[in-house]
């Protein structure tokens, strides 16, 4: 796992101002690799690629980026893991002319690959995460890249005649040609809709993020990008067919591809460990990497003194019950009130999902003992995990029936108890239910569905449940709502509501909020995370299961707790899916209430222009007095507000960077 930068030009570099500028650009990348820095540039044909390197497989020389192919033809910067290099590299040397390996990196492995058979053939053979930067030096063409399912960031942008790119937002800031870039603010809503920003878009104009399973064509001759998608998740949608599994062979089968998988994965000159919630995710990959290991696997988990957010007791039993060395922190607000400060340096771009206060502590107990961490990530989104995919069955035909202003009215009805009140009307009920079926947070959860019953359709109503703020213009001043496609319509028509609520979330929430929140989290503190589930080889066969394997009777992921039945006793993770969340609610009221009260100010909203004060003001008081609960829209305010505050000072000490450099 590294960091990647550089740029290029439509004429030659100065040689002068070029290196300062580039190792400027790659410092500030140093938490993503702070093992070795590596700098090239061909100042006759304009370009620069730098490199910071967190050593993760040979960690001997031979692993230095930017690194050029054997042929001579080809440099590359690379972030990120192919997890099959070995297989690869038996197929190259099986073949006429073997490469002439310099060392066992999975970068050279690439590279040969690419010289080889190209670069779209390469990546439809190449099972792993990563983004990279391809200089070809006989075509003058610069090649970005982006794994399928979105777990490396890569930014980019043409910024008058320079072309930069770079792992975060961070390292383009740090070149002079950014100096007048400003706030999208047509980003900044969907940011508020989202709590992040969806790609291909950023924060700031004319800055964009490569979409996921895609390559970026730059020539410098005609100052263009041109993006075309390598490999796309609705064309494995189409192509699959529910094959007549039976639920043994169904099992089976996973267990073997998941097994293969974390073989790979597990590979490392480096000590690794995984992420255990307690979970049925994280659970099945900790039993399977287990199974897999002689010694005992380093698990790690985070939990909560308070009611309704501990988990950890789960993840200690199950621990416990496989073997593995495990470790264990508790949060307190006081943990949370000295990583809150760090949040917008973290994250480098606006990004508000409450998750991301554990997912950088468990990163940062990890790091002192691992240096790569496997996650269960992915598994919700492929086997239908989230209680919105188990609702989505049959639902929406049976709220359909319903008169849109009836469902509205009802809609209204419910929000206005708030959360804090609808949690206490259903506390009688929810105790009188079995232990495996009592949910947490039910308030946040109805009010969810009361959104979701106001929509006009399915996709809308998969818009309410994914967002904090539905009507973002009303938030966001000067916002103009993107003309958009809708997202299903390339999809098979024969597919469930659940399948289509599925497929959504995997191309939309997960690399947008899951996989940007732990690869933020983790590379902060220099850590490298797997996500085994979104290896291409059982998103593929996920697609191939009926849909009966993943939800049925009111049950989702039904085969994944099939297969961890083999390996852990059914009753220590059969309960209600309760997800990695955090008391910002309360903490909002107490313990964080100075730092928001100073970030909500309405003189400070209106002196900045981007937010209506009036609005953001009626939320915070209602929220204080307890008649309603506003945490999540709250947080995603602050969240930009932080950002904001920090990027000023930032900003300024970044110019003040690159003008020396000039």
């Amino acid at each position: 796992m590294c960091g990647i930068t550089g740029f290029l030009t439509r004429g030659r570099l100065d040689g002068s101002s070029a290196m300062p500028r580039l190792r400027a650009m790659c410092d500030s990348l140093a938490r993503r690799g702070p093992d070795d820095a590596g700098y090239w540039i061909d100042a006759e044909a304009g370009v620069a690629l730098g490199h910071r390197r967190l050593a993760i497989v040979d960690l001997s020389e031979f692993g230095h980026q930017p690194m050029a192919s054997a042929c001579g033809r080809y440099m590359i910067v690379y972030n990120g893991e192919v997890y099959n290099a070995e297989d690869l590299r038996k197929e190259l040397n099986a073949l006429p002319g073997t490469p002439d390996w310099r060392g066992h990196s999975d970068t050279e492995v690439l590279l040969a690959a690419f010289a080889q058979w190209g670069i779209e053939k390469t990546l439809g053979k190449a099972y792993g995460m990563f983004a990279f930067a391809l200089w070809d030096r006989h075509e003058r063409v610069l090649t970005l890249g982006r794994d399928p399912l979105g777990e490396k960031p890569l930014y980019y942008a043409w910024l008058g005649d320079t072309f930069v790119f770079g792992s975060e937002l961070k390292a383009l800031r740090r070149h002079p040609a950014f100096r007048d870039v400003g706030i999208d603010r047509d980003a900044l809503g969907m940011y508020m809709r989202y709590s992040s920003v969806p790609a291909p878009h950023t924060i700031y104009e004319g800055i964009s993020k490569l979409v996921p399973g895609a390559l970026a064509t730059v020539r410098p001759a005609y100052g263009d990008v041109v993006v075309r998608p390598y490999w796309r998740l609705e064309d494995v949608v189409a192509r699959a067919k529910a094959e007549p599994f039976t639920e043994a062979d169904a099992v089976g089968e996973l267990d073997s591809v998941f097994r293969k998988v974390l073989r790979d994965q597990m590979v490392a000159d480096v000590p690794l460990g995984a992420f255990l919630s307690g979970g049925i995710d994280s659970s099945l990959v900790v039993s399977l990497m287990q199974a897999e290991s002689a010694r005992a696997v380093q698990t790690f988990s985070i939990g909560f003194d308070q009611a309704g957010f501990d988990e950890a007791t789960h993840a200690r039993r199950i621990a416990e019950h496989l073997g593995t060395e495990h470790h264990e922190l508790y949060v307190t607000p006081a943990h949370a009130l000295a990583v809150v400060p760090q949040l917008p340096q973290i994250y480098d771009e606006p990004f508000a999902d409450s998750s991301q206060i554990p997912t950088f502590l468990v990163s940062q107990m990890a790091r002192r003992h691992v240096t790569v961490s496997l996650s269960g990530d992915g598994g919700d989104e492929l086997f239908g995990g989230y209680n919105r995919h188990v609702a989505a069955q049959g639902l929406w035909d049976k709220l359909s029936r319903v008169p849109l202003p009836a469902r509205a009215f009802t809609a209204r009805c419910v929000r206005g108890l708030g959360a804090e009140r609808l949690d206490r009307m259903a506390a009688p009920i929810v105790g009188m239910m079995p232990p495996s079926m009592r949910h947490t947070q039910v308030g946040d959860k109805l009010l969810k569905l009361a959104d979701a019953m106001s929509a006009e359709g399915l996709e809308a109503s998969y818009e309410r449940l994914a967002s904090a703020f539905d009507a973002p213009d009303r938030i966001v001043l000067g916002y103009r709502a993107p003309v958009t496609a809708s997202g299903l319509s390339g999809l098979p028509a024969s597919l469930t509501d659940a399948e289509r609520m599925m497929y959504l979330d995997a191309v939309r929430y997960l690399p947008t909020d899951i996989l940007a929140k732990v690869d933020r989290a983790a590379m902060h503190v220099s850590l490298e995370t797997r996500v085994p589930f979104l290896d291409r080889r059982i998103v593929e066969f996920a697609w191939r299961l009926p849909l009966s394997m993943k939800i049925n009777k009111g049950v989702g992921k039904v085969v994944l707790r099939s297969l961890l039945d083999r390996y852990v006793p059914r009753a220590m993770f059969e309960r209600p899916k309760h997800g990695f969340s955090v008391p910002i609610a309360s903490w909002l009221r107490n313990e964080l209430r100075d730092w928001a009260s100073d970030l909500l100010s309405a003189d400070r909203l209106k002196r900045e222009g981007y937010l209506n004060a009036q609005m953001v003001k009626t939320m915070w008081d209602q929220h204080l007095a307890g008649t309603h609960s506003w945490h999540t829209r709250l947080w995603t305010v602050l969240m930009f507000e932080a950002w904001l505050d920090a990027n000023k000072s930032v900003d300024a000490e970044e110019l003040d960077l690159t003008d020396a450099a000039s």
